[in-house]
C-alpha cells in the first residue's frame, strides 16, 4: 500500500494514475491534474484539492473528511460511498458527478457557489439551505 501522507503534489500531472487504496492524508494536490485517476478506497482526510482537476476520477469509497475541494472540478467523478463529512466544496463543479447522494452532501462544510445538477441542488436547497450560505471566516 502506498503511504505518502503530507506530501506535496501541487500542480503535478497525475492524469490517469492508479492510487487505489493509498494513504494521502493531509497531502497537497492543489491545482494538480488527477483527471481519470483511480483513487478508490484511498484515505484523503484533510487533503488539499483546491483548484484540482478530478474530471472522471474514481473516488469510490474514499475518505474525504475535512478535505479542501474549493474550486475543484469533479465533473463525471465517481463518489459512490465516499465520506464527505466536513469537506469544503466552495465553488467546486459537481455537475454530472456519479453516485452522489443528498445524504452525502448534507454532511459537507459548504456548497457555497458550487455547481450542482438540479436533481441534487433543488432538494438540498430545500432541506439544507445553510450549506449554500457564504461561509463564515
Amino acid at each position: 500500500m502506498l503511504d505518502v501522507k503530507f506530501e506535496d503534489f501541487e500542480e503535478a500531472n497525475l492524469d490517469g494514475a492508479n492510487f487505489e487504496g493509498a494513504n494521502f492524508e493531509g497531502t497537497d494536490f492543489k491545482k494538480a491534474n488527477l483527471e481519470e485517476a483511480d483513487l478508490e478506497g484511498t484515505d484523503l482526510v484533510g487533503t488539499n484539492f483546491e483548484g484540482t482537476d478530478l474530471v472522471g476520477a474514481n473516488l469510490e469509497g474514499t475518505n474525504l473528511e475535512g478535505a479542501n475541494l474549493k474550486k475543484a472540478n469533479l465533473k463525471r467523478a465517481n463518489l459512490k460511498k465516499a465520506n464527505l463529512k466536513g469537506a469544503d466544496f466552495e465553488g467546486a463543479n459537481l455537475k454530472g458527478v456519479n453516485e452522489l447522494t443528498i445524504d452525502q452532501l448534507s454532511k459537507v462544510k459548504t456548497l457555497y457557489n458550487t455547481k450542482l445538477d438540479d436533481k441534487l441542488l433543488i432538494p438540498l436547497k430545500e432541506k439544507y439551505p445553510a450549506l449554500f450560505e457564504r461561509p463564515k471566516l
